[in-house]
């Protein structure tokens, strides 16, 4: 289903909201995006009219089990990406949160996927992370360990990329 960024910040409110409060209303969801409760008015008619939240004027939002799958998906997607700015770039939070916030509208699931299974392999990796920032950018290369995981997995990736040809 194809959702503009707005409506999809909108599910990601509503589920951030859910998870702190129990229960979201329409001025919660106002209050965390800072927007006009008009503009919240606006977009669950939309989400309802998708099949995405339950809402009746003046009751609580709720998300049905489609909307809370793909508010769970987004709110994830900018967890990964707000932990990266400011773990490994070593990015304000606030810096971080704002890029987190436009990344997960355009990266396809298939790709953050990826990038976690990146930083999966980077953090077992000593030769990132801290190490990274503090070069400012320019990975450190000591001299490999044939212990460290990082060199095993290597030696195997080029491994199976020479028993391909």
């Amino acid at each position: 289903m194809e959702l503009s960024s707005s409506l999809e910040d909108y599910l990601e409110a509503i589920y951030n909201v859910i998870i702190v409060k129990s229960a979201a209303k329409a001025t919660d969801i106002a209050k965390k995006l800072n927007v006009a409760n008009s503009s919240v008015t606006n977009a669950l008619q939309i989400l309802v009219k998708r099949g995405l939240v339950n809402h009746a004027p003046y009751d609580i939002i709720t998300l049905t089990p489609k909307g809370r799958k793909i508010a769970k998906q987004i709110a994830w997607k900018h967890e990964v990406f707000r932990d990266f700015f400011t773990s490994v770039l070593a990015i304000d939070s606030d810096t971080a949160n704002k890029c987190a916030c436009s990344i997960e509208h355009i990266i396809p699931d298939e790709v953050a996927e990826r990038f976690v299974q990146y930083l999966d392999f980077e953090r077992q990796c000593k030769y990132g992370g801290k190490r990274w920032v503090e070069g400012f950018g320019f990975m450190h290369n000591p001299k490999p360990d044939e212990n460290d995981p990082c060199e095993v997995r290597k030696e195997k990736t080029e491994q199976d990329a020479r028993s391909k040809k």
